[in-house]
């Protein structure tokens, strides 16, 4: 029988203007094929269900759609429309900003408050780690810079199980990502005359002189719109300190780009708010997702139940092990392998800032476009993003993304008491990267000038957190060397979860040419 209906609440003002937006959100989802909360039914059965909406998901959802398999996808997150909720930028963050705080939750700055709700950008926190994730239909690539990198094949080499064909996935696979992504250069006159890329090229001629390499790096953001926020004939977005609290028009987030593609197929619906709690399996295999609906605070207001023999576990490294984990140790899917939890990496993130480093300019496009290339030196392996701080004026501060080649990994445990997760991360895990930072900036300083940035970073780099989180269900060990989960046919992962826990670079387009690699596989062998 389906779930029983929550008990009615007291209807207050408050509640009755939230569900005026509600409503006015869905008739705006409906016309354009994303399903809200009003739609959802209670309990349903599909050919294919894709439980998250990010990299992995929206490669998914095109290739069954266009295979023709009518496919369900449930996101926790809202479908962000600009139109009715804008983004807000980095130095103004508001109710579109944050995931059920009170307060904005980037790594630097002022801790901004900010209107409890269910906003883009999240953060779950751990012992010693916090991990940064996106919230919405489109998943990271909402909230992430746009930076299309793509690896090094000798480091992919060691981090992929050898069934992987290299040859296939460098000559096939990345080409295919970066075009459905939309991946391309910027300009190179453009970059060197315009006022928003000073602090790029100040850092590009800093690393040169202290003996660094450098590499100019390509991006999903469309830089002809960049060129017209530049000149004041279009809605300024990246120039406006839009990135990490989304992006509202130059983005080619995955919402624009695999998950629009497929929605014009007619064959995908989106269901928004709906959180994936607990999936079991029947006695003929199919596979039963419970799943509360979320109201525009993200707190449960009611539940479902959704049934398929297709499961395509795609909610990122933490969701989707969270998903596996809970169902594993609950005893609803007991044979999971016991490979799931394991190899677990933040891919090396570090950040640091230099200060009193030369004019960095007061303007600065938040779109990352250049950064340092170190990552052969045995001893200091890095590639460092040149990151933007736009803060409206000169700060006269350099500031870097590093990803160090680590090679710590953790084990993400199950926490009984708690229902969820636990990352075993040890503080010895980041005394590599916090020597290699400190490497990098030494030598910087040497060279240019400028001090660490305490200001920032008090003691010298920020190593807690991660935007790349990779692992918990590897690929030719938790999984076969296509996605599909071991001992549960039908079961799939196709998102950063399948990777060891560090790529060397930005990993969205590693885990877009994995996905587009392994459904192809799926769809010709599966889906018969």
């Amino acid at each position: 029988m389906p779930p029983a209906s929550p008990q009615p609440r007291r209807l207050t003002r408050r509640r009755f203007l939230q569900g005026a937006a509600a409503t006015a959100a869905a008739g705006y989802a409906a016309s354009t094929g994303l399903g809200g909360l009003i739609q959802g039914a209670r309990d349903e059965e599909w050919p294919a269900i894709i439980i998250g909406s990010g990299y992995g998901g929206g490669v998914s959802a095109l290739r069954l759609a266009q295979r023709g398999v009518r496919t369900l996808m449930l996101e926790m997150g809202r479908y962000w429309n600009p139109a009715t909720q804008p983004f807000r930028p980095m130095t103004n963050p508001g109710k579109s900003s944050v995931w059920r705080r009170n307060w904005n939750i980037m790594p630097i700055g002022v801790n901004l408050p900010v209107p409890f709700s269910a906003g883009v950008l999240g953060r779950e926190d751990f012992p010693g780690m916090k991990v940064y994730v996106g919230r919405g239909v489109g998943g990271g690539s909402l909230v992430n810079g746009g930076m299309a990198v793509v690896p090094r094949r000798d480091h992919l080499q060691q981090i992929l199980p050898g069934a992987v064909d290299l040859d296939d996935l460098y000559g096939r696979w990345f080409p295919l990502a970066r075009a459905e992504l939309g991946v391309h250069d910027i300009d190179p006159s453009f970059f060197a005359t315009t006022p928003w890329y000073q602090f790029a090229r100040l850092g590009i001629d800093q690393a040169r002189k202290a003996g660094f390499g450098t590499a100019m790096v390509p991006n999903v953001y469309d830089f002809d719109y960049m060129r017209q926020e530049a000149a004041g004939s279009v809605p300024a977005s990246a120039l406006a300190g839009e990135v990490i609290l989304g992006n509202n028009h130059g983005k080619k987030s995955i919402d624009k780009t695999y998950l629009a593609r497929a929605l014009a197929t007619g064959r995908l619906t989106i269901r928004t708010r709906h959180q994936v709690k607990r999936i079991s399996q029947g006695r003929d295999g199919t596979y039963v997702l419970q799943v509360d609906l979320l109201d525009g605070i993200g707190d449960p207001i009611g539940s479902a139940r959704f049934r398929t023999k297709r499961l395509f576990i795609n909610a990122g490294s933490l969701g989707t092990t969270r998903l596996l984990l809970r169902a594993r140790e609950t005893g609803t899917l007991p044979d999971l392998p016991a490979a799931i939890g394991e190899t677990w990496g933040n891919n090396g993130n570090i950040m640091t800032a230099r200060a009193w480093v030369g004019r960095t300019g007061p303007k600065q496009s938040t779109i990352p476009v250049a950064g340092i290339d170190n990552w052969a030196d045995r001893d200091h392996p890095f590639f460092a993003e040149i990151a933007p701080l736009p803060a409206g004026v000169d700060l006269m501060t350099g500031l870097y993304l590093a990803i160090v080649n680590n090679p710590a990994r953790a084990r993400i445990a199950w926490n009984a008491a708690k229902d969820d997760i636990a990352i075993q991360w040890r503080d010895s895990y980041d005394d590599f990267p916090v020597r290699t930072a400190e490497y990098m900036v030494n030598r910087l300083n040497d060279a240019n000038g400028g001090t660490f940035n305490r200001l920032l970073f008090p003691s010298g780099t920020g190593h807690d957190f991660t935007y790349h989180p990779l692992g918990g269900c590897l690929l030719g060990q938790a999984t076969d060397d296509a996605g599909r989960v071991q001992g549960y046919p039908g079961l799939y992962v196709m998102d950063g979860a399948l990777i060891n826990g560090n790529v060397g670079v930005n990993p969205f387009l590693t885990i877009t040419a994995l996905a587009e690699r392994n459904m192809a596989r799926v769809i010709a062998e599966d889906f018969r």
